[in-house]
């Protein structure tokens, strides 16, 4: 059974920083490229970034681009999101995905798996 599940979320003011942890059990993790998606209040979930299975390639939604760094360690079957220079539009609710496909996958239908989510607030 596919598990993926998020953790380090929470309430933080603008400009701090925090770093999502997404923990993958029951799949070789390094056979899938993997991302994090967010959903705000009232909005459908929206790509934020993506890593290549062997940790070579990221890309990163622009709304993110330059705050935010994904990395993985396959060793640990983890993914990361350090999330710098916090804005309140960053609020919402974190997911990681995984997906058997290759390439910078944005789009949710790529992703075969989910995880159930961490809340991310971030108060001006």
């Amino acid at each position: 059974q596919v598990q993926l599940v998020e953790s380090g979320g929470g309430l933080v003011q603008a400009g701090a920083s925090l770093r999502l942890s997404c923990a993958a059990s029951g799949l070789t993790f390094s056979n899938y490229q993997v991302g994090w998606f967010r959903q705000a209040p009232g909005k459908e979930r929206a790509f934020a970034a993506t890593i290549s299975r062997n940790e070579g390639t990221t890309y990163y939604a622009d709304s993110v681009k330059g705050r935010f760094t994904i990395s993985r360690d396959n060793a640990k079957n983890t993914v990361y999101l350090q999330m710098n220079s916090l804005k309140p539009e960053d609020t919402a609710v974190y997911y990681c995905a995984a997906s058997t496909f290759g390439g910078m996958l944005v789009r949710r239908t790529s992703y075969n798996y989910w995880g159930q989510g961490t809340q991310v607030t971030v108060s001006s």
